[in-house]
């Protein structure tokens, strides 16, 4: 059944791409698996001219871009809840870059959904007049 929800109908229609390593088919016509390397796979992807790339609930799929350099925006929505344990988004590996804050908002509930752009290496030194 085809939903007639605006956000069912963008990803019912929209190409998709699907890392796994355990599935060997899919069943929603507009995605494709990616299969071996998923970092030379989103690498190849990237090269074509198609759009951007986005990864919806995988931490482990964005630690494994991270840790290849394929990541050029984050865009993050941080929960006010601390729970003390569960997955990390920026597990050991991940390559140390700068990021600049793009835009963001904040929901009723509190939430608050950053993006960053990837600005390159990581510099260090004072914090900022800003901060004083």
């Amino acid at each position: 059944m085809i939903s007639d929800d605006p956000v069912s109908q963008g990803l019912n229609f929209k190409k998709k791409y699907v890392a796994s390593r355990t599935l060997t088919s899919l069943e929603w016509e507009t995605a494709e698996l990616l299969q071996g390397d998923v970092g030379d796979a989103v690498r190849k992807l990237k090269a074509e001219d198609g759009g951007e790339l986005q990864v919806h609930g995988s931490a482990g799929l964005i630690q494994t871009l991270l840790r290849e350099d394929l990541v050029d925006e984050l865009r993050l929505i941080v929960f006010p809840v601390v729970l003390g344990e569960g997955k990390r988004l920026f597990g050991d590996g991940a390559i140390p870059r700068t990021w600049r804050l793009s835009t963001h908002a904040t929901t009723p509930s509190g939430a608050v959904m950053p993006s960053y752009q990837r600005v390159g290496e990581v510099v260090t030194g004072a914090v900022g007049p800003e901060y004083d």
